[in-house]
């Protein structure tokens, strides 16, 4: 991006109530962060009330200090923000009902649109066999083309790393902090090899401390990157029966290797199990699950400007809109998309100048030349 538009994606994001929901409701009714910054307090109160619209005007705490720092940040080799509505920006995310609107990355961001990925997760206090067992699935994968997703938390999430690496990657690790810090620290080396060979993407500004929500929130970009989760071992309260459940939720696969009934590890991995998770001996057991999904063809992470045009037919969205203005719902009906994924694409459709909301909540197609 150039340096006006991730300063304006910065800005937006950096202002104090605008989450990721709050972000797309204002790019969907006003287009790029710009134009979000452009309005009238009395035009953005009418779509996030008059106190967010007020500081959506002002400028952010701490905002000079945050520009200069990722501007410093970007003059790094391999970091990069993403944007919805980039090319670079992962596909399967626009998929989720709730695409964080910005992502740092650092590493390789083609690694974010690997059509075989997994998600490994699970306790941050494994057993020895536990984080035996992350590694060699995570390695048996890796060899396989798979990438797999995980937290970079302590435990099992390093171990899937670890052994990813070893089978020859790629990995990425989704972070709860600013990527200009590494957490747990004594994952720092780790991090340095997986950006070298994967990346490391997170969706808070630099400078974020390790706070506590940020963990679970972060979970559901593990599960929306994915094609599956496998959990190794989990507690019954483990923060990872949050990514699968946000997998189950997404429509994604479940897998869980089982344990001895009386570990506290094992609890969680069986309470999945009886939810309908695959129970899982070997990666044959995923890959039999997956094999249809991950032998699917995909379309490449972006297409050269002179075949733009070929691209605005391909899409089945373009394709049901025509140019006609149309109502969501009868939008709707005619690609049989689930709501959420429907708004996500449009959004990015907006973004690059496809289509336009007209009043009454009407949708055109925008013709290109």
């Amino acid at each position: 991006m150039a340096p006006a538009d991730w300063e304006d994606w910065l800005r937006l994001m950096a202002t104090d109530g605008v989450g990721p929901a709050t972000a797309r409701r204002l790019l969907a009714a006003f287009g790029p962060p710009g134009a979000v910054l452009a309005q009238s307090a009395a035009a953005l109160a009418k779509v996030v009330g008059e106190a967010l619209a007020q500081r959506v005007r002002a400028e952010p705490h701490g905002w000079a200090v945050l520009r200069a720092r990722t501007a410093a940040w970007l003059d790094q080799p391999d970091h990069h923000l993403l944007a919805l509505g980039d090319d670079a920006y992962p596909p399967a995310l626009l998929n989720t009902p709730d695409p964080p609107p910005l992502l740092h990355v650092v590493g390789d961001w083609r690694a974010l649109h690997s059509p075989r990925a997994l998600a490994i997760v699970g306790s941050r206090h494994p057993t020895a066999q536990g984080s035996a067992n992350a590694r060699a699935f995570a390695r048996a994968l890796a060899e396989r083309g798979v990438c797999v997703v995980s937290g970079l938390a302590a435990g099992i999430d390093g171990a899937a790393h670890e052994g990813a690496l070893d089978g020859g990657g790629p990995t990425v690790a989704v972070v709860g902090t600013g990527l200009d810090r590494v957490y747990p620290a004594r994952h720092r080396a780790l991090a340095q090899r997986i950006a070298t060979q994967g990346c490391l993407v997170s969706e808070y500004a630099l400078g974020t401390p390790p706070l506590a929500p940020h963990f679970p929130r972060r979970n559901r970009i593990i599960a929306g990157l994915t094609q599956g989760t496998l959990v190794v071992e989990a507690a019954l309260d483990s923060g990872s029966l949050i990514t699968a459940e946000q997998a189950m939720h997404l429509g994604r696969e479940v897998f869980a290797i089982p344990g001895s009934i009386h570990a506290p590890q094992s609890r969680g991995c069986h309470a999945l199990i009886r939810q309908g998770a695959k129970l899982v001996e070997t990666v044959q057991h995923i890959e039999e699950e997956l094999q249809g999904v991950w032998d699917a063809p995909v379309a490449p992470p972006s297409a050269p400007a002179d075949e733009a045009s070929a691209h605005d037919d391909a899409d089945p969205v373009l394709r049901a809109l025509g140019y006609d203005p149309t109502p969501l719902d009868v939008l709707q009906a005619r690609c049989g998309w689930d709501t959420a994924a429907l708004q996500a694409h449009l959004l990015t459709l907006e973004l690059d100048g496809h289509v336009a909301r007209l009043p009454g909540g009407l949708l055109q197609r925008v013709a290109r030349g």
